[in-house]
């Protein structure tokens, strides 16, 4: 046996370098095909992210809102409560004072009258 004669060993190893090659480019396409799918997944994701973290900044600021509308209508109210009490209090001392008014002049009219008036 001859160790420089290749012959019929060079085809073989030629078609396996070929086959070798083919698989080589075949998984470099099939490789790119994934990346771009994952990419492609990735931005999909990223999307989704970004309109839930939308929704719930917007959520947020909703239930924010209705909180202070109702913290305003609780305040309101009960600052309406409180203007009627003071209003129903001042309504009294009004009525007092103006009692006491006619009850005064009414006694200052006699004293001017009895004052001249001869007895």
């Amino acid at each position: 046996m001859n160790p420089f004669r290749f012959g019929r060993n060079v085809r073989v190893i030629t078609m396996a370098m070929e086959d070798v090659l083919h698989s080589i480019k075949d998984a470099e396409a099939a490789a790119a095909s994934k990346i771009e799918s994952s990419k492609e997944e990735a931005a999909k994701i990223l999307a989704d992210s970004r309109r839930n973290s939308a929704e719930i900044i917007q959520n947020a600021q909703d239930g924010a809102v209705s909180s202070t509308v109702k913290t305003l209508d609780k305040a309101r109210s009960k600052a309406g409560k409180k203007a009627d009490g003071v209003q129903t209090e001042g309504t009294k001392k009004v009525e007092r004072i103006q009692k006491s008014a006619v009850d005064r002049r009414d006694a200052a009219v006699k004293i001017l009258m009895d004052s001249m008036m001869p007895n």
